[in-house]
């Protein structure tokens, strides 16, 4: 292995290479080398991860901590974590890494976005959906590196060795790659989905960078399109605030978005259908249906991911629960389900969920990820169909609905409730 071959830009036939790069920057790869729009951009291989273990002395350690499992390995997990972000990064991987940074900030004249690219992410069956790191704005060198140590070290944080052991996987059947782009001034931003459990696709938008989506801040646009990408359907959410990086410099930052846009439409029919292209090349390309998350910039949209998209079967509820009162929000994508309301006001209370519930929050965030193995439906007054979460559940057959307004105020903790995940209605016995 050579130096050179640690560091690959997108255009390169070799950066397809899903087991060296993860499927998250091979996908990209696969879909820029096919003619769709990306941000382009390098990966470093997970080859330079495994090589820094070694560096660092840490193989042996990571072998102990597999064998002894999750819950005995605290202290060796901690150690390994703690290196991978702390020590320097070995110069046989740093040299080549700042060559490949310099000639992307060169050619691209603004700031970079470093991203997680596990080799076991956006595969079938475990999406790994919000499960690792991203770093938007970063310009400088010593934030870069850094950002690339904490890539490697998020594949040992307590959330990431949760969800693989939910999975049967351990640390020892990954590595982790890191994917390089060149930061896309957004207008917009979203998601997508080339198919929904209940015929035709759908988009999602806010202002801004997609980040509000994903963590389950904000209550998206949410767009219905029929099976042909013709637009169907508009349900404008509640975009209070965007995020947002200056273009040469700063980090991310929530901005509150001015009144007339907390309901405006961020897309029109027009660029829905162009939308609705993509999805449908992105499905052709990747043989099934996806989910992708784009931005839309001055120039047009650019594809930032794709990947697999999990969809069950169609649940239908018992006509005894019409009579009941609803709510509707943004349908999760998937399923039917009943439980007791667990009404929590924050994560602290996450402790009260008991097998069987259905858990009612305002933020759909990705830390929730920890009780979808014992409930039996999720609801939220913020987030849309397209937050990590929401992936998340679809891969549990879980059902939920998002963006369902004052929905823990008005679901009494206790009650009987019923949550269909195709239509986006709540229902519940008082």
């Amino acid at each position: 292995m050579t130096k050179n071959q640690l560091v690959i830009r997108l255009s390169d036939s070799e950066a397809t290479n899903f087991r060296r790069f993860g499927p998250k920057a091979a996908n990209q790869a696969l879909l820029s080398q096919s003619g769709l729009c990306t941000p382009g951009g390098f990966c470093l291989s997970a080859d330079a991860y495994r090589a820094q273990l070694e560096h660092l002395g840490l193989t042996e350690i990571a072998d102990k901590a597999v064998s002894l499992g999750f819950l005995d390995a605290r202290q060796q997990i901690s150690q390994i974590r703690m290196a991978l972000f702390g020590e320097p990064i070995s110069s046989d991987i740093q040299q080549p890494l700042l060559q490949a940074y310099d000639r992307l900030v060169l050619d691209s004249g603004t700031s970079v976005a470093v991203r997680s690219s596990s080799i076991m992410e956006d595969t079938q069956g475990a999406s790994f959906a919000g499960q690792f790191q991203t770093f938007l704005g970063i310009d400088k060198k010593e934030d870069f590196l850094t950002a690339v140590r904490a890539c490697w070290g998020a594949l040992w944080s307590s959330r990431a060795l949760r969800y693989m052991e939910s999975k049967d996987i351990t640390p020892a059947d990954t590595a982790m790659a890191v994917l390089v782009q060149p930061l896309v001034d957004a207008i917009c931003s979203g998601g997508g989905m080339s198919q929904t459990a209940g015929g035709g696709m759908s988009v999602t938008a806010t202002w801004g960078f997609g980040e509000s989506i994903a963590q389950g801040e904000i209550v998206p646009d949410l767009y219905g399109l029929d099976s042909d990408g013709v637009p169907i359907e508009t349900y404008t959410g509640r975009k209070t605030h965007s995020i947002h990086c200056a273009r040469h410099h700063g980090s991310p930052s929530p901005t509150k978005v001015n009144s007339e846009h907390v309901s405006k439409r961020c897309l029109d029919d027009g660029q829905l259908r162009e939308l609705s292209f993509i999805m449908k090349k992105s499905e052709k390309l990747m043989e099934g249906p996806v989910e992708i998350e784009w931005a839309l910039d001055a120039a047009g949209f650019k594809l930032l991911q794709a990947r697999p998209l999990h969809l069950g079967p169609v649940s239908v509820p018992d006509k005894l629960w019409l009579q009941h009162p609803s709510l509707r929000g943004q349908p999760g994508g998937i399923g039917w389900g009943t439980g007791r309301a667990c009404v929590i006001s924050c994560e602290c209370e996450l402790g009260r969920v008991a097998p069987g519930d259905v858990l009612v929050t305002k933020v759909a965030g990705p830390a929730l990820s920890q009780v979808l193995p014992r409930v039996s439906g999720v609801v939220a007054e913020l987030g849309g169909s397209t937050s990590h979460l929401a992936s998340l559940a679809r891969e549990r057959g879980i059902p939920m609905v998002l963006g369902a307004l004052d929905a823990t105020s008005v679901i009494p903790d206790g009650a009987q409730v019923g949550v269909d995940g195709v239509a986006g209605l709540v229902r519940w016995i008082q």
